[in-house]
């Protein structure tokens, strides 16, 4: 049995312990990873995204050097990595001045504080932001004004947009698209397998998405080796789905994905802390024989000491805590924690490990011949984030 001597008095650290969570990410996920960490859990990255600035003979020089000649009346400041990354590579090719002196009479409309916070950086003045954050309400306020004839500067944040350059132009405008990064496939799928079968075989418990199209390529890889719906089913099943906004969230509805956690603020650290509280509020504690011990996760403190259990450890003590008190029977619980045709052999070895990692607290999980197991406790609880942290 491995032990570890937790830190009890810093709720923080400990509010993920035993728990996994997968990154999808590959623009700031050092960031998330730690922001994670920092609580306890152990993370898995699997980018299933790739993040591509454009060079200067690409598509941005041309429409860069098209709005400087013909400065814009409206532009869409789409995303803050975009705005900063364009007025970086025109600062690079020695034209910075002529872009931010072409943009300084356009009305500037950016879809959220960060997009405006980088318009302001510049030394531009933002004309509206949306408060939704959303592209389509930047659009319904400039189909509202008399754009017809009208140039507008649109920053692309990634992906094709066509309906929006498509609406506007029909509304009689000119658009100039600006492609300052792209997002392709990730040039090593490996990793986002590995994370897939990872989440399948729920030895994840949360995966976080910061962008839609890292939504939509997981489930294209996944698709491409065949376990689309084994993905879909522990996504809308154990393993939580949590994305950093509504629009990443859309993306994930529209595959199939029910009760994606969404963060009132679409931010990478609110998302982490809407995270924390769903997979910390799954603590149970128990009492057996006046003896205390929480489980969550693949981890167990009993008096002070961890215990970390492997994932099919943590999964039996799951199902018993769940059913305390009442024998679950051996055909259920193996097939709720291995699946239809286990060898239940493999089931009675893994609950004497159990048994032997849990200590004194293992003579609880008692055998009922022919029946199954039953765990035998004098109370249970759960135990809520707030209980914790006080």
């Amino acid at each position: 049995m491995r032990l570890e001597s937790p830190t009890i008095d810093e709720p923080e650290s400990l509010a993920l312990s035993g728990f996994a969570v997968g990154i999808t990410a590959d623009r700031r996920w050092e960031e998330q990873a730690e922001l994670l960490r920092r609580r306890g859990a152990s993370t898995l990255h699997g980018p299933s995204i790739r993040t591509l600035p454009l060079g200067p003979e690409a598509a941005l020089s041309h429409a860069t050097q098209r709005l400087i000649e013909d400065p814009p009346d409206y532009v869409i400041a789409n995303t803050a990595i975009g705005m900063r990354a364009w007025f970086g590579a025109a600062e690079s090719w020695g034209i910075g001045e002529a872009l931010v002196g072409a943009l300084a009479c356009a009305q500037i409309y950016c879809r959220g504080p960060k997009a405006s916070g980088a318009v302001h950086a510049a030394g531009l003045t933002v004309a509206g932001r949306a408060g939704t954050e959303r592209l389509d309400e930047v659009m319904h306020t400039l189909l509202s004004m008399p754009i017809r004839g009208k140039t507008i500067a649109f920053q692309l944040h990634g992906d094709e947009s066509p309906d929006v350059t498509k609406t506007l132009e029909e509304a009689g405008a000119t658009v100039v698209e600006v492609p300052v990064y792209s997002w392709t496939m990730p040039a090593d799928e490996r990793p986002a397998v590995k994370l897939i079968e990872s989440a399948i075989e729920r030895r994840l418990h949360a995966v976080t998405f910061t962008s839609a199209p890292a939504v939509t390529n997981l489930f294209r890889i996944a698709d491409a080796n065949g376990t689309f719906n084994a993905l879909l089913d522990a996504l809308n099943g154990d393993v939580v789905a949590a994305c950093v906004g509504h629009v990443c969230a859309e993306a994930g509805a529209q595959l199939g994905l029910r009760d994606l956690l969404v963060p009132d603020r679409s931010r990478l650290g609110p998302m982490i802390r809407t995270l924390t509280d769903v997979l910390a509020s799954t603590r149970r504690r128990c009492s057996v024989n006046g003896q205390i011990f929480d489980a969550q996760g693949t981890a167990v403190f009993i008096g002070g000491i961890r215990v970390d259990l492997s994932e099919r450890e943590a999964a039996v003590l799951a199902v018993l805590i769940r059913r305390a008190g009442v024998v679950v029977l051996r055909s259920a619980l193996l097939a709720e924690v291995w699946g239809p045709g286990a060898d239940p052999h493999t089931m009675e070895v893994t609950i004497g490990r159990l048994r032997r990692r849990l200590g004194p607290v293992g003579e609880a999980i008692e055998s009922v011949p022919r029946r199954g197991y039953v765990l035998r406790t004098s109370a249970l609880e759960l135990v809520s984030t707030a209980e914790k942290s006080a």
